[in-house]
Order: C-alpha cells, then sequence, then structure tokens
C-alpha cells in the first residue's frame, strides 16, 4: 500500500493537536480523516491543495489547511501539496490563469503577457508591487485563478484516485503470484 511509504514522513496526529500553536483549534482537528492516509483523504487533499496553491500570497498554506479541514480530507497532504507553486512555476501558473479568465472576460491577453513588473530592486518594495500588479490584472485573474485551481483539483483528485488503484492491483496480482508459487512448490 502506498501510505506504508509516506506515513514515515506525515507527522504524528497526537503531536501536531498537542503543539502549542495548535492548542487552540483541537476540537477542529480531532477527525480522523484530517490524519489518516487512505484513497479518499488523500485524493481530497492533493485536490484542496492545487485549488489553494493558486492563492497569491502566504496564504496558500493556511487556506489549504482551512479547506482540508471544512472538507475533512488529509490535512499534511493537502499543505504539503501547495508547494507546487514556487517562483519557477509560479509565472506560467499567472499567465495560464489570466488566459482562461480572459475567455470569460473578453479581456485582452496582452495585459499580463507584457510583464512590466518594477521593483527597483529594493526587496522590501517587492511584495508590495507585486500585490499592487496582482490587483491591476482585477477579476479576469481571480476568475482565471478559479476555474484553472478547479481543473487542476479535479486533475489531482483523479491521479491520485487512479495512481492509489493501480498500485493496489499491482500489489495484489503480485500476491495471487506469490501464493500461486507457494502452492505449486516454487
Amino acid at each position: 500500500m502506498p501510505r506504508k511509504h509516506f506515513r514515515k514522513y506525515l507527522p504524528n496526529h497526537e503531536k501536531m493537536r498537542e503543539h502549542r500553536h495548535l492548542r487552540h483549534f483541537r476540537p477542529l482537528l480531532k477527525h480522523p480523516n484530517l490524519w489518516h492516509l487512505n484513497r479518499h483523504s488523500a485524493a481530497g487533499g492533493m485536490a484542496v491543495g492545487l485549488f489553494a496553491g493558486l492563492i497569491p500570497g502566504p496564504f496558500q498554506m493556511i487556506s489549504a489547511a482551512i479547506l482540508a479541514i471544512v472538507f475533512r480530507v488529509n490535512l499534511p497532504v493537502a499543505v504539503f501539496t501547495t508547494l507546487y507553486t514556487n517562483p519557477i512555476t509560479w509565472g506560467p501558473l499567472i499567465v495560464a490563469a489570466y488566459g482562461i479568465g480572459s475567455l470569460f472576460t473578453g479581456e485582452d491577453i496582452g495585459k499580463v503577457t507584457d510583464f512590466e513588473f518594477d521593483w527597483g530592486g529594493d526587496w522590501r518594495l517587492f511584495y508590495p508591487r507585486l500585490i499592487e500588479w496582482l490587483m491591476d490584472l482585477g477579476l479576469t485573474y481571480v476568475i482565471g485563478s478559479l476555474i484553472l485551481g478547479g481543473i487542476l483539483a479535479v486533475l489531482g483528485y483523479g491521479a491520485v484516485q487512479l495512481a492509489w488503484r493501480l498500485h493496489l492491483l499491482a500489489y495484489l496480482r503480485r500476491r495471487r503470484r506469490r501464493e500461486a508459487d507457494r502452492k505449486l512448490g516454487l
């Protein structure tokens, strides 16, 4: 089972609930699906993480955790999955989201591809100017992000379900082969 391989990397749910910063949220963190690794919970965590990963700024992991609690899916998988957005993938994701949004709003895609982002080399100005630039993209970007997030969530959910199922079928096939060999005395 895939969970044998992943369990060693997942945090202990008892330690997480007792963590001093999470103590106040203990009643919310009691549902077993938040911590147990099964096909549906892991697939749901993947979907939530893919959706929340498109939220700009430092709110991706917090949003993934909140959505995981609301939908009762695996919390560590949801939070970890948000890491697919990074400085390398973020630009193409913004362009894709704006392109999808422009199909629905009729905006010109040139607004996002003419990337004029000047932060003057001062790292203190980077984040405020980035937020300002994203706000200029407006409703087109928001609509595109929601649609792209939904598409990624559905694809991620299906991919985890399929991969888990294929892994299980291969495991059962190997087990049947071992049992047949044992009966034949091989």
